[in-house]
């Protein structure tokens, strides 16, 4: 193989992976990735990757800000081993570096709780959404509230 030949394989290989982080970076690929992972970590229990998810500006309209959301999450998760959690259909819509990803989603689990939080969340017929704003990288989403005008928390 001459310098010829080097050169050019190392710009094809060089511009596929530039394609594939293109592809990668687009912000409706980040919402879409983003929102399963954050999922994944509250299943798994991990609680500050769940942390890494969400904005220092986080607000929701049951009162949360960042630190109580984490707090809520928490105790609520607890309470739930082998907590699975399940989107159906997610729809996600992007613009002006933000990100909407919106879907129904149940919980299923087993514990003392696990009847109770189950009937609480399933039984919701709204979808939820989950609001992501872009960072100062193509990759850095952060979560910046959820809303769900038919989910009531009480105090």
């Amino acid at each position: 193989m001459n310098f010829r030949n080097g050169f050019f394989a190392g710009l094809v290989v060089a511009s596929a992976w530039g394609v594939w982080v293109a592809l990668l970076w687009q912000p409706e690929r980040q919402v879409r990735l983003h929102s399963a992972h954050l999922l994944e970590q509250i299943e798994e229990n991990d609680w500050k990757a769940v942390g890494d998810f969400v904005g220092a500006d986080y607000q929701d309209r049951w009162t949360n800000d960042r630190t109580r959301l984490l707090e809520r999450l928490r105790q609520a998760f607890r309470m739930l081993p082998n907590a699975r959690i399940e989107a159906s259909l997610p729809l996600i819509r992007t613009g002006e570096g933000r990100g909407h990803w919106t879907a129904k989603i149940k919980i299923k689990s087993t514990g003392d709780f696990s009847d109770y939080v189950e009937s609480r969340v399933n039984s919701v017929e709204e979808p939820f959404e989950l609001e992501w704003q872009r960072g100062d990288w193509p990759w850095n989403w952060k979560l910046v509230t959820v809303r769900n005008s038919a989910f009531e928390i009480s105090e």
